[in-house]
């Protein structure tokens, strides 16, 4: 489980973060959700543990790793898989290159194990056959699939997205969403993923929490968010399916 407690985050005096309280359940998808310059990623970053909070805590099953030595930090990060939102494949590597890299990295692995891990990963995410080629050659949907294998290939905990769909046409995103609801059946991982691909991120996150001013202003089930009776909430979130299903 993964608690936000009292976050609070300014950048020379100005307030971003300004006392977020959260709470994310073991294997839960939660999608956050806000204004476009609203603290989204900087609230990511900190979950992640590459910001250090003013004042608050971020509990990671327990542990509080905003006061963390960066040994502990990095054993905790460990068990993160990042799916950025530019994609951050190296130009300079294959797709596969690319997804084994993790391994290469932090395991012992042998190169049976490292192949054998990185070919079911790629057809994890339907990438299987490009193996060789490289982030130039494929489009900007494989290459957040390639992303989302090489996040996949250590068996995370937890997987975190920043806004994983920008950018692409409505088919190629809602092929990622369904990705992502795929890969976490399988998975188990525990998800959070910032966006603002709204209502169509209802689709695959259990619960939504709603960033706005600096604090989360609503949470709940995608169906909670579309009856929260907030002015903000209800023109931001729009038109619900939700609304009228009992």
């Amino acid at each position: 489980m993964i608690e936000i407690i009292d976050l609070e985050k300014s950048f020379n005096g100005q307030k971003v973060l300004q006392g977020v309280n959260l709470t994310i359940a073991d294997r839960e998808v939660m999608a956050i959700i806000g204004e476009s310059g609203g603290g989204k990623t900087v609230l990511l970053r900190h979950i992640i543990g590459l910001m250090k909070p003013d004042k608050g805590s971020i509990l990671v099953d327990g542990a509080d790793i905003s006061v963390m030595s960066n040994k502990d930090l990095d054993k905790v990060r460990d068990k993160f898989g990042i799916v950025f939102q530019g994609s951050a494949l190296f130009d300079s590597m294959t797709v596969f290159e690319n997804v084994v890299f993790p391994l290469r990295e932090k395991t012992d692995y042998d190169e049976k194990e490292i192949l054998d891990r990185g070919r079911q990963a790629l057809e994890d995410v339907g990438l299987s056959g490009i193996e060789d080629k490289y982030a130039s050659e494929i489009s900007g949907g494989m290459k957040r699939r390639v992303a989302l294998a090489r996040a996949l290939i250590i068996g995370p905990t937890t997987i975190f997205f920043d806004e994983p769909t920008t950018g692409l046409d409505p088919i190629i995103m809602n092929t990622i969403h369904r990705l992502i609801s795929k890969t976490h059946k399988k998975y188990g991982f525990t998800g959070i993923i910032v966006s603002h691909e709204i209502p169509e991120i209802f689709d695959v996150a259990d619960k939504v929490a709603m960033l706005y001013g600096g604090r989360i202003i609503a949470s709940g089930t995608p169906r909670e968010i579309c009856r929260v009776d907030d002015p903000f909430v209800s023109q931001f979130v729009g038109t619900c399916r939700y609304e009228d299903v009992e």
